[in-house]
């Protein structure tokens, strides 16, 4: 279910950045690539590992048991870079301003 997660985050924001008027000022070029990469990352990881069975498994092995969990705290660094990018820019705008 990570994958779905991720996927679907990626489709969003892709949405996001073809109806807003102007996606430079939210930086959604580099968000959406950083989600289109790394669904592509978590596809191929799940094609080469595939053993038989589910596909898309809703519980996993690890310390966190639930897909759409451990899809959704994937996530998070991913919108905490996204973040961090936006404040530098803003900052470097700011300070060639004056």
């Amino acid at each position: 279910m990570w994958l779905i997660t991720t996927l679907i985050a990626a489709i969003i924001v892709t949405a996001l950045l073809v109806i807003i008027s102007k996606p430079e000022r939210y930086k959604l070029h580099q968000l959406s690539l950083m989600l289109w990469g790394a669904g592509i990352m978590i596809l191929v990881d799940h094609v080469l590992g595939y053993e038989g069975g589910e596909f898309l498994e809703m519980r996993t092995d690890g310390a966190i048991t639930n897909g759409v969990v451990l899809g959704i705290v994937m996530l998070i660094p991913v919108f905490i870079l996204w973040e961090i990018m936006l404040l530098t820019s803003k900052r470097k705008e700011s300070v060639s301003k004056r």
